[in-house]
């Protein structure tokens, strides 16, 4: 008698696994260009280069997921229904390091950190325990916010003597697209509500056409088909400090895939042990490889798209290795690419403050699931939450410090990821954390800590039924 597939690795009719497929790519897709076109306009790069690092991104982020969603043998890939496009979170520390080192060495850190993520995920899925809802609750909470200054400089500009700095218009159109985004996110239904952002990001160029902000002129001459061209700024460099931070980046992502796929584990009843976890790192950890060497970005799981698993319940993730070929496709046309990167700043940073700001409360929606009425949990979330914004909101306060050293210090990320990850191993899996809790009296220190009802702080990542609809 012939033993029933799971529904995780049955495939459905061509036209539906098409529709399906086509709608995680709209559900993700403004997601993962933004990351290009905000890193782009952060570095000063031209609309052509930009809709390069578009393409490239495209291209990445469908072949991962394709290896996600398929795998490759016992090597890489969690045979999962997962989206994967670019994560924000090496954002903030690639725009740091083009600006000390240079664009050579931001794509040799990340080449460099996608190696050290393959070889570390093995070991990595064996530490789930390290890195609970405490952990990577804060450290997405500061990557949220510590990105809506870029999303602001995106919109008023940089440059206080042009004569566009901060111009009412420019706010404007950005209050236009986040007005849309936010009355389609919270008023439509179904599909229209998962794409809102992406409606509201092709109005607001439509109004910036009457205002000379979109320049097509880059469109016309680029080729309809191409492959992007490997490591297109030149030979990769490897600052040490710039490793580091990527290399942090990575861990970060690895924590943040590892709860997207017991997530999805927990929504589709497929079982997900330690080899799944480590070959779906492995995945990752191959994303800044090639990311590295095409000159995208280092991908990780979407979360809007495991909470579209949830809604739809099609869970076969030949649907999502159907995604995965329709961006391949989308990453080898140019042409498409420079479409995309003739939308404006200030549409780009209405949409980026949306999502950012979103990341934020995805973290702090994780943030619930730790026990934060435990007076040392508290404290911890605190300061690493103070340490990893200290950075974003007091700026040049390491100015005097090694600039090699600032590329970790001014990042409130690597700020943020570091000491919560130490304060955590050191208060909750160390005797000092019992000393800490057994000799203190709990009201021995006043916080304002809301009285939220949460189970206590378990020791690996716990799966959520239906998270957040959020960027990655």
């Amino acid at each position: 008698m012939a033993v029933e597939a799971h529904p995780v690795d049955s495939r459905l009719p061509f036209g539906r696994q098409l529709t399906f497929g086509i709608q995680h790519v709209l559900i993700m897709y403004t997601g993962c260009i933004t990351v290009p076109l905000v890193f782009g306009a952060a570095v000063g790069l031209d609309r052509a280069t930009i809709a390069l690092l578009i393409s490239a991104d495209l291209l990445v982020a469908g072949i991962i997921t394709m290896v996600q969603s398929l795998g490759v043998g016992k090597l890489a890939g969690a045979r999962l229904p997962i989206i994967c496009g670019a994560t924000f979170i090496g954002l903030d520390p690639m725009i740091m390091i083009a600006r000390e080192y240079g664009l050579e060495a931001v794509y040799g850190s990340m080449l460099i950190g996608g190696v050290v993520g393959i070889v570390l995920a093995w070991p990595f899925a064996r530490m789930v325990r390290f890195f609970p809802p405490l952990v990577s609750g804060t450290v997405l909470t500061v990557v949220g916010v510590s990105l809506i200054g870029t999303a602001g400089r995106l919109i008023v500009g940089t440059d206080r003597t042009d004569p566009s700095f901060a111009a009412p218009s420019h706010i404007g159109v950005a209050a236009v697209v986040v007005v849309l985004a936010v009355g389609f996110m919270c008023l439509a239904r179904g599909m229209w509500s998962q794409i809102g952002v992406l409606i509201a990001l092709a109005v607001g160029v439509v109004l910036s056409i009457p205002m000379g902000l979109v320049d097509t002129g880059g469109i016309t001459s680029s080729a309809w088909v191409g492959l992007p061209e490997p490591f297109h700024f030149g030979a990769p460099e490897f600052p040490i400090t710039a490793v580091v931070a990527m290399s942090i980046v990575m861990a970060v992502v690895f924590a943040e895939s590892t709860a997207s796929m017991l997530a999805i584990s927990e929504i589709t009843g497929k079982p997900v042990g330690r080899a799944e976890l480590a070959r779906g790192l492995v995945g990752d950890g191959l994303s800044g490889v090639l990311g590295g060497v095409f000159t995208a970005f280092v991908d990780s799981m979407f979360n809007q798209n495991v909470g579209a698993v949830a809604a739809t319940r099609v869970f076969s993730r030949y649907v999502t290795a159907t995604s995965g070929a329709i961006l391949i496709v989308l990453g080898l046309v140019p042409r498409f690419g420079a479409l995309v990167a003739a939308v404006p700043k200030p549409v780009v940073g209405g949409v980026g403050l949306v999502l950012f700001a979103t990341i934020a409360i995805v973290g702090i929606e994780t943030l619930r699931r730790a026990d934060l009425g435990d007076r040392v949990n508290a404290i911890i979330v605190a300061t690493a939450l103070g340490l990893g914004l200290l950075p974003v909101l007091t700026k040049d306060f390491f100015i005097k410090f090694p600039s090699a050293v600032q590329i970790l210090l001014d990042s409130g990320i690597t700020m943020g990821a570091g000491s919560v990850f130490a304060l955590n191993l050191l208060f909750n899996h160390t005797r000092l954390g019992a000393f800490a809790r057994g000799e203190s009296k709990p009201d021995s220190l006043e916080l304002s800590v809301p009285d939220v009802s949460v189970p206590p702080q378990r020791t690996q990542q716990e799966p959520v039924a239906d998270p957040a609809p959020a960027p990655s």
